[in-house]
C-alpha cells in the first residue's frame, strides 16, 4: 500500500506528463527569452544608430547581443552600387578575408550574387550540396567559418549593400531565425541610409557655413526687429567689440548714418541698397528679404562690400580723362598761340634795337610774351599724363611748377602767398608732374575756401621741411590757409571719391581722392587738419 501512489502514476502516466509539461514550459520560456533579446537587438539598432556612434561600434553592440542567442562569430557590412561593392566594416576586425575599402571581385562572387538577386542566401562551406563554387569560399574556410548568412540591405526596393553573419558551427536554416536576420538587415539598411542622408545634410550645412564665414565681404542676417541672427567674420568689424555678440542689433552698427535705411529695409519685401562711408572707406550695401513658406517676410540678409579701391580707380580714370582732354586742348592752344607770341616777341626785339620808342614799354611787351610762352609750356608739361615716369626730382620744383600756373590767378583775388621752401631738401624718386598736380589741387582748394570766408587778410602759406616719420626721414609739404575751414563731421569724408562740399558747378569731389592716390603711389600720404571758421592745413608726406 505504501507504493500505491507510485503504482497509480506508473499506470496512468501522470509523472511522464509532468516531465513533458516542464520540458515544454522550459522550451517556451527559452523561446520567449530569445524573442525578447531579438526585440532588444532591433530596438538597440533603431535607438543606438546615430551620428555619434561609428559603424564599427554599432556592429560590436549588435554582435555581442546576437552571440547570447546564436553561435555567431563574425558580422560584416558591404556597401556599394551596380558598379562597385566594397567591404566597409567587419567585427571582430581581425576576421576579414580581404582589405577593407577594396572593391569585391565580380566574377563568381557570392556577395554580388546576393546583391543582384536581392534575396538572402545561406552558404555552408565544404558542403556537397553547394550548387556552385564561389570565389569567397576559400576565404571563409581560412577564417574557420562553417555557416554564412547573407542578407541584402534594401531601401525602397534598391539594394545598397550586404549584411553577412558567420558562424564556426553548423547552423540550420530555421525559418524564424532567417526572418529575424532579414528584419535585422532591413533595420540596418534604414539606419545606414538615414545616417548617410544625415551626413550629407551635415556636410552641405558645414560647406555652406564655411563659405558664409569665409566670404571677405560682410554678410549678416537680421530678423524683423533688427536682432542679428548670424554674421560672418567680415561683418564683425562693423560692430563694436562687445563680449555678448549674441545680443547685437542693427542699431549697434558703427555707421550710424545708415541705421535708418537698414531699419527700413527690414520691413521691405524687395531688394534695396545704398552707399555709406565709414572709417575713410566707401561701402555699398544691399538687403535681400527672406520669405517663409507662406511668402511672408521672415528675415533680411544684409551684404556690405568695400568699394573704396574701386571708387578711387573710377575717380582716377575720370580725372585722367579730364587731364587728357586738357592736354589735347593745351596742345591746340599752344600751337595757335605760339606763332603770334613768337611774332610779338620778335617784333618787340626789333623795336628795342631802335631808339625811337620807349624801351620800358617794349621790354614789358617782350616779358609778357615770354611769360605767356612759359605758362603754355608748363600747362603742356603738367597735362602730359602719358609721360609720367618716376625719376629723381626736387619737391620745391613741383611747387614752383604749380605756382607758375595758378599763382597769378590767386594773387588777383587779393590773397597773399607766402612760400617757405627748404633749399636743403634732398631729391626724391617720383613724378614731378604728379606731385605738382597735388600741390595745384591744394592751392585751388585753399583759394576757394578764402573766397567764401569774407576775411580781409587772406593768406596761403606753402612750406617744405624734413620730418621724422616712423623713425625715417620724410619730406613734408604743408599748404595752409586761413579760410572758412571744414566742419569736423565731414573732415573724415573729404578723401572719399566724389565727396565734395562745393556746389555741382565748381566741384566734382575727385581732387583730394586722386591726390591721396598719387601720394600713396609715391609711398606717402596726405593728411588734413581743419578748424571750422578759422582755416585748414593739408600736409603731404613723401618718403626720402
Amino acid at each position: 500500500m505504501e507504493n500505491r501512489g507510485e503504482m497509480i502514476e506508473l499506470l496512468t502516466g501522470v509523472q511522464s506528463s509532468r516531465r513533458t509539461y516542464y520540458a515544454e514550459l522550459k522550451k517556451t520560456v527559452n523561446e520567449l527569452q530569445k524573442k525578447n533579446i531579438q526585440l532588444e537587438i532591433i530596438n538597440d539598432v533603431m535607438k543606438g544608430f546615430n551620428i555619434e556612434m561609428t559603424m564599427d561600434d554599432m556592429l560590436k553592440n549588435v554582435m555581442e547581443k546576437l552571440k547570447t542567442i546564436f553561435p555567431l562569430e563574425r558580422i560584416s557590412i558591404a556597401l556599394g552600387n551596380d558598379k562597385e561593392l566594397t567591404l566597409s566594416n567587419v567585427y571582430p576586425q581581425h576576421l576579414f578575408h580581404m582589405m577593407l575599402g577594396l572593391p569585391l571581385p565580380k566574377e563568381e562572387s557570392l556577395y554580388w550574387h546576393v546583391f543582384h538577386s536581392g534575396k538572402p542566401y545561406v552558404f555552408i562551406t565544404n558542403s556537397t550540396q553547394n550548387e556552385r563554387v564561389w570565389v569567397e569560399e576559400e576565404s571563409f574556410r581560412k577564417l574557420g567559418l562553417v555557416s554564412i548568412f547573407l542578407f541584402p540591405l534594401t531601401i525602397k526596393g534598391t539594394v545598397t549593400g550586404i549584411l553577412t553573419l558567420g558562424s564556426k558551427e553548423m547552423m540550420g536554416d530555421c525559418a524564424a531565425d532567417l526572418a529575424f536576420f532579414q528584419q535585422l538587415s532591413d533595420q540596418l539598411a534604414v539606419c545606414i541610409e538615414n545616417t548617410r542622408l544625415y551626413n550629407e545634410v551635415l556636410k552641405t550645412k558645414k560647406q555652406w557655413e564655411e563659405t558664409f564665414l569665409s566670404v571677405s565681404d560682410a554678410i549678416f542676417i537680421a530678423d524683423l526687429h533688427g536682432s542679428i541672427l548670424q554674421a560672418n567674420e567680415a561683418a564683425k568689424k562693423y560692430f563694436p567689440k562687445e563680449e555678448k555678440q549674441k545680443h547685437l542689433n542693427v542699431e549697434h552698427l558703427l555707421f550710424k548714418q545708415a541705421i535708418a535705411s537698414f531699419k527700413k529695409a527690414l520691413s521691405m519685401s524687395e531688394t534695396s541698397g545704398g552707399e555709406l562711408h565709414f572709417a575713410e572707406k566707401t561701402c555699398e550695401w544691399y538687403s535681400f528679404p527672406i520669405l517663409d513658406t507662406s511668402n511672408e517676410l521672415h528675415a533680411t540678409i544684409f551684404y556690405i562690400k568695400d568699394v573704396t579701391a574701386k571708387r578711387k580707380m573710377e575717380a582716377q580714370l575720370v580725372h585722367s580723362g579730364k587731364l587728357a582732354a586738357i592736354g589735347e586742348m593745351a596742345a591746340g592752344v599752344a600751337h595757335e598761340l605760339n606763332n603770334p607770341l613768337t611774332a610779338i616777341m620778335g617784333n618787340a626785339q626789333l623795336l628795342l634795337r631802335k631808339q625811337h620808342f620807349d624801351d620800358k614799354l617794349l621790354e614789358g611787351i617782350y616779358e609778357c610774351g615770354k611769360r605767356s610762352k612759359n605758362i603754355i609750356r608748363n600747362l603742356l608739361t603738367f597735362s602730359r599724363q602719358e609721360e609720367f615716369f618716376f625719376e629723381k626730382f626736387s619737391v620745391n620744383e613741383a611747387i614752383l611748377l604749380a605756382l607758375s600756373l595758378v599763382g597769378n590767378q590767386i594773387q588777383k583775388q587779393a590773397i597773399d602767398i607766402e612760400t617757405k621752401l627748404d633749399e636743403s631738401l634732398p631729391l626724391i624718386e617720383g613724378s614731378c608732374q604728379q606731385i605738382g598736380q597735388i600741390i595745384l589741387n591744394l592751392l585751388l582748394n585753399a583759394k576757394d575756401a578764402l573766397e567764401d570766408c569774407g576775411r580781409s587778410n587772406k593768406k596761403i602759406v606753402i612750406q617744405t621741411s624734413i620730418e621724422k616719420i616712423n623713425g625715417a626721414d620724410a619730406i613734408a609739404v604743408m599748404v595752409q590757409d586761413n579760410g572758412s575751414g571744414i566742419k569736423e563731421a565731414v573732415l573724415t569724408e573729404i578723401f572719399h571719391p566724389f565727396f565734395t562740399t562745393k556746389n555741382a558747378a565748381t566741384g566734382t569731389g575727385l581732387g583730394l581722392s586722386v591726390s591721396l592716390g598719387i601720394a600713396e603711389a609715391h609711398g606717402g600720404t596726405l593728411k588734413a587738419d581743419s578748424v571750422f571758421g578759422k582755416g585748414s592745413t593739408f600736409k603731404l608726406i613723401l618718403p626720402v
